[in-house]
């Protein structure tokens, strides 16, 4: 089982929720954040005054799948969230050890 974490444009989150729903992905957790990468953040004109975002809202998505699922996930993400500029996001895959259902107390793939 695998953990991915992606960190996406907040525009791009329905497109992911949809695209990861096709493939059979079930659940997921949404975080919004606040970050940056080579961005660096941005300018932005406000009531005449121009000031410095630092960090650059975006959306973290974490959901755990199974290994045969993986390369379809990522895909997946890659392809929805993708705009060809700066800052489309990041994903990270991470190896989980262990999932259970708190209500039925099932574990491993079942789990998920």
């Amino acid at each position: 089982m695998k953990m991915i974490t992606a960190v996406v444009k907040p525009f791009k989150l329905d497109d992911v929720r949809d695209a990861l729903a096709e493939i059979g992905i079930q659940g997921l957790t949404i975080t919004e954040v606040k970050g940056f990468g080579r961005q660096k953040g941005h300018t932005e004109l406000y009531r005449g005054a121009e000031y410095v975002v630092d960090f650059v809202p975006k959306m973290k998505l974490e959901l755990a799948v199974r290994d045969e699922q993986l390369d379809d996930a990522i895909e997946a993400i890659m392809k929805a969230a993708g705009t060809g500029k700066i800052g489309d996001g990041k994903i990270f895959v991470s190896a989980l050890e262990q999932v259970i259902r708190i209500r039925t107390g099932e574990t491993g793939g079942e789990a998920i």
